[in-house]
């Protein structure tokens, strides 16, 4: 307890907490805790301003650039990368397990039944997210306690919306399974929406990478001849 109450002094209770947030979002809870990820990160950030320091002639004015950005990006690239690739694969399985969920519950399954037996045929990181809750029930919590939870560990709304609706129709007995489909067409807008969006962004892309494919040839040949000029006296 004293070494926690050591280490919170060093970093904010809210700064503990966004990136305890983020871990568990980020599928990473069972393998790190938020003071080992914010100690890893003081500590290689010191070690890197350290080498710069000795190795470099100028490292008193390169190590605190080069450390700042190093320290203000570790975050965006060990969690919120991991969190937005994790959001996407989630939400390319959702359509799947949840309309194997639906026709579950319609052959008459209660809905914790339901998702052992959606969970036993379906593979995959969603799948695998139910299991957790399933585990949470069989330790003593309610089911609506276990989705609540496990609404923490994923980093898509539009799937913390379906469990949400799943714990309330569950609550109040309200049909589950329009609930489930009405959910499901919403994710699949969602996802025809962000095709649409790429698709959209195509030329701008093909633009930039046509502009820097073709503009040094283009340089090129209109310098290629005064520099032969040049070169030839």
């Amino acid at each position: 307890m004293k070494n926690n109450k050591v280490v919170l002094r060093v970093f904010r209770k809210s700064t503990v907490k966004n990136v305890r947030n983020k871990i568990k979002k980020a599928g990473l809870s069972d393998k790190m805790s938020p003071l080992k990820f914010l100690n890893i990160r003081l500590i290689s950030s010191l070690f890197l301003f350290l080498i710069i320091l000795l190795l470099s002639k100028r490292g008193f004015i390169i190590a605190p650039v080069i450390t700042f950005v190093y320290f203000t990006i570790y975050e965006y690239l060990f969690l919120d990368l991991k969190i937005k690739k994790r959001q996407k694969t989630l939400e390319g399985e959702a359509i799947y397990f949840f309309e194997v969920l639906a026709l579950t519950i319609e052959s008459g399954r209660n809905l914790k039944n339901a998702i052992e037996v959606t969970t036993n045929n379906v593979d995959g990181y969603l799948s695998a997210e139910f299991k957790k809750c399933l585990e949470e029930v069989d330790l003593g919590k309610s089911l609506p306690e276990a989705l609540e939870n496990m609404k923490k560990r994923i980093p898509s709304d539009t799937i913390n919306n379906t469990i949400l609706n799943l714990a309330q129709s569950n609550i109040h007995g309200n049909g589950i399974v329009d609930s489930l489909y009405n959910q499901i067409d919403f994710l699949r807008e969602q996802q025809i929406l962000e095709v649409k969006s790429f698709i959209a962004k195509l030329p701008t892309k093909i633009s930039i990478i046509s502009v820097l494919l073709f503009l040094p040839i283009v340089l090129l040949i209109i310098i290629a001849p005064i520099v032969i000029k040049y070169l030839l006296g």
